[in-house]
């Protein structure tokens, strides 16, 4: 799987349309890159640019957009209302998929380095990118902004963690950086059927971490607590890393509670849109939907997805487009405008313009392209399919079953087991399209040049490294369908019995799947030179296939006992 990350650098610029755009668009030349918003602020002069990718090529990005922003934005002119000290101002890291915060932490450092030494330009490291627990905040490492700066490098407490440690001609004119590794930040609104922004405002102060002011006697008009410092004390609100405030939108007629959720594996949105609606109905007010502010990791919509089966005792192991549309039912998130999902979620916008995958055609398109001159998809790919087919009938096994009236007792125990058939059907149907891609990788390189023997020499590893990839992925092929085999059996046994004859079809699928691929595995072993890599692939392929044929016999002979 591929890691991801987002990167959301704010530039001190957000008036000049020409040079915001000039500075935008460096991130799009970097390939592997997609820039999914820019947003403008004038009043604030400031602009939040926003792209995803893997690692590599976003630490790349960010660089040549740091370079952009130093040559174009001249800080000792630059004024607004944001808070600011350099043309880059800041530059978090987040993680999207795939990817740890350690790891997004040792891309922001690696990144910091490049813009000191190569560009010349100085920063801070923050939050989970920190080298000094006082550098964690934001707020902190900017204090005295821009104008503060030259005192602030001569200070040895404040030296840069990159860059030079002086106020020179360079610092003069960019500013700067920060440069952070930090959790994804979900702007999330809550729509109430109230106009009242008082109440709206009572409720964001019962969830937001940071609660309220704490009041003897009347909550509201009382005499405020002081704590020992003889600041106001205050009474922490119920959800973790949220912020949060009451507005009234006077588009939609409609008070809001406007969240920012800074951590969602902390507090994620439907725990807040779950505990919003809780504290509404005590103060006898309704919560009609929500409202996402730019986009969302995919995982936070499927978690999602599964909370609101589950508070339903229901199957939570049903399909990415059905997960997708509980939770923009649950959460209401078409209350005030259509919820797109290929627009909203980060994943899906990344994949916007993208080649057509074999396994996004219809059936038809899918049998059509199967049946043409063409050489891929051909028997690999079909027997990836086929091993999908399987792992789906046992997992529709395992949702009626979960629904089967009289075994509500039992809905877990069959959502667990079309959980692990959804994993396994959504891995070989990846692996639908990877074995066409390993058959394309050895037509390319058997394309390479040869008319040096240094590009022989190439062209063969090439051919060999492809060859030993096309290889693997009918292997894996006949793993994950060897192992679907649990799932079918354990549906023929305790499954609804109605449906004992899926769990057989299922059987004969998984069975094809495997000796399908175990051919594609013999035909691609012939090409390569690494016989001891050959000698465990082929053994381990011929124990899979004779399992395979096994338990399919076992798995019939159930079936046929019980019709």
């Amino acid at each position: 799987m591929k890691q991801l990350i987002e990167c959301v650098p704010n530039i001190s610029e957000g008036r000049d349309n020409a040079k915001i755009n000039a500075i935008a668009s460096v991130v799009e030349t970097v390939e592997g890159v997609t820039l999914l918003n820019v947003d403008p602020g004038a009043a604030t002069n400031r602009t939040v640019i926003t792209f995803v990718g893997e690692p590599e090529p976003v630490i790349e990005a960010a660089f040549l957009l740091i370079k952009k922003a130093a040559e174009l934005i001249d800080m000792s002119k630059q004024t607004g209302e944001h808070p600011r000290f350099g043309a880059t101002d800041v530059c978090p890291l987040i993680p999207i998929a795939n990817i740890t915060m350690d790891e997004v932490a040792k891309y922001a450092h690696n990144l910091g380095k490049r813009v000191g030494d190569e560009l010349g330009i100085a920063g801070y490291f923050y939050e989970n990118a920190c080298k000094e627990e006082k550098r964690r905040n934001l707020a902190t490492c900017r204090s005295g902004e821009y104008e503060g700066l030259p005192k602030k490098l001569a200070d040895p407490a404040w030296k840069p963690d990159f860059g030079p440690g002086e106020f020179n001609d360079r610092i003069k004119g960019s500013g700067v950086t920060a440069i952070s590794a930090r959790d994804f930040l979900v702007a999330y609104n809550v729509n109430l059927n109230t106009t009242s922004v008082r109440r709206a405002n009572s409720i964001a102060f019962d969830l937001r971490e940071n609660g309220r002011v704490k009041r003897k006697g009347n909550p509201i008009t009382g005499e405020i607590v002081l704590d020992e410092n003889g600041e106001p004390a205050r009474e922490k609100g119920l959800l973790k890393a949220v912020k949060g405030i009451g507005w009234y939108i006077e588009e939609y007629g409609v008070a809001q509670i406007s969240l920012n959720l800074t951590n969602i594996s902390i507090t994620s949105m439907h725990v807040a849109f779950d505990t919003a609606c809780q504290k509404a109905t005590e103060r006898g007010i309704r919560v009609t939907g929500s409202e996402l502010v730019g986009l969302v990791p995919l995982q936070a919509m499927l978690d999602a997805g599964k909370f609101f089966l589950r508070k339903q005792n229901r199957s939570v192991g049903v399909s990415e487009s059905d997960l997708i549309k509980i939770a923009v039912k649950s959460l209401g998130l078409d209350d005030l405008a259509p919820f797109d999902a290929n627009e909203r979620i980060i994943e899906y916008k990344m994949n916007e313009g993208a080649a057509k995958k074999l396994v996004d055609m219809s059936l038809v398109e899918f049998a059509d392209e199967t049946a043409s001159e063409s050489p891929a998809p051909g028997g690999g790919s079909i027997s990836a399919y086929a091993g999908a087919m399987g792992a789906s009938l046992a997992t529709m096994v395992a949702n009626l079953s979960s629904h089967k009236r009289g075994w509500d007792d039992r809905w877990e125990e069959f959502s667990d087991w079309a959980e692990k058939g959804q994993t396994i059907k959504d891995e070989l149907l990846h692996l639908v399209d990877e074995d066409t891609v390993s058959f394309n990788k050895i037509m390319d390189a058997f394309g390479l040049p040869k008319g040096t023997d240094a590009e022989k020499a190439a062209r063969s590893q090439a051919i060999q490294d492809a060859t030993k990839y096309a290889i693997q992925i009918p292997l894996r092929v006949m793993e994950v369908s060897h192992g679907s085999f649990q799932l079918i059996k354990a549906m023929a046994i305790v499954g609804n019995p109605n449906s004992v004859t899926d769990a057989g079809v299922g059987a004969l699928c998984a069975r094809t799947a495997v000796i399908g691929a175990h051919l594609n595995v013999k035909i691609n072993a012939g090409g390569l030179k690494d016989k001891v890599f050959l000698e465990g692939v082929l053994s381990k392929a011929k124990k899979l296939e004779e399992e395979a044929i096994a338990m399919e016999k076992e798995v019939l002979a159930i079936v046929e006992s019980k019709i």
